[in-house]
């Protein structure tokens, strides 16, 4: 049975993760104007954390709990609040860190409202492209670009062989190995392999449909938010493999239609794996 959500707090979670994002997405590019400093390094010396991530976050949590304090907070560069309102803010405040540092434009700023541990709105900002990605659960998912304000809709149905699909790669090199293995078997069934960097854009590729489906074994609960509930809302499936949910163990987003056959496939390589 579907939750009903009152539609005054979604009206408010929404504006406030628009008005955040996309003063975060300001700051960040304009920071792109200047030199880039590698703060840190996390799971290896390639997953790198600028000082610009840490900037982000910091505004983005100042804005979002001026007006909500006593909601709770969960961010990719540490942030963490425990909050009483049954309300967590998810952020990633730079996804793409390493196009970002390398001027390329698919890196995204992305944040997501939590009620009661589902995801009822997401924001997913695109600086670079000029794009804002926003979906409240149950009303759909729009793209706001300077042409104006388009409904999205995943690509469906579309075979298998047909089929142009996104991946990632992780940090670690066991893991990329392990991940090219599968995607050497994954390319003859498909149309072609796209690799942006971002999973949260990726997956508002989906619901734009600029490519079928997406994949990818890694990304983390504030990679996912915002841009998973976008996806869904265009109409995608998302989930693990297995029945399992969507998590670090496998992302796969796809139409309803196209969405068995490509399970099916990565079950088969053991995409959830490092094997």
């Amino acid at each position: 049975m579907d939750i009903e959500y009152d539609p005054l707090l979604l009206d408010e979670l929404h504006d406030l993760a628009i008005a955040a994002a996309r003063e975060a997405g300001a700051l960040v590019l304009e920071g792109r104007r200047g030199r880039i400093e590698v703060a840190a390094t996390k799971s290896s010396a390639t997953d790198v954390v600028t000082e610009m991530d840490r900037h982000c976050e910091a505004l983005l949590v100042d804005r979002l709990l001026s007006q909500r304090p006593d909601d709770g907070v969960l961010g990719e560069e540490g942030s963490s609040h425990i909050g009483s309102t049954g309300v967590r803010w998810v952020l990633d405040p730079i996804d793409g860190t390493v196009n970002y540092l390398y001027g390329l434009p698919e890196w995204g700023v992305s944040v997501a409202a939590e009620i009661d541990g589902i995801v009822v709105v997401g924001v997913v900002e695109v600086p670079a492209l000029g794009e804002s990605y926003v979906a409240v659960v149950g009303r759909g998912a729009r793209l706001h670009d300077r042409y104006g304000v388009h409904d999205l809709r995943v690509n469906d149905p579309v075979p298998l062989a047909q089929a142009l699909v996104a991946t990632g790669f992780g940090y670690r090199v066991e893991r990329r190995v392990a991940q090219a293995r599968v995607v050497e078997q994954v390319v003859p069934r498909v149309r072609d392999i796209r690799r942006g960097g971002a999973c949260s854009v990726d997956l508002c590729s989906v619901a734009a449909g600029r490519v079928d489906a997406y994949y990818e074994r890694g990304p983390m609960a504030w990679d996912l938010a915002a841009g998973g509930l976008v996806a869904t809302e265009a109409g995608a499936r998302l989930e693990g493999l297995r029945g399992a949910q969507a998590g670090e163990d496998l992302i796969v987003a796809a139409g309803p239609a196209l969405f068995p056959e490509l399970h099916d496939l990565l079950a088969d390589l053991r995409a959830d794996t490092d094997d």
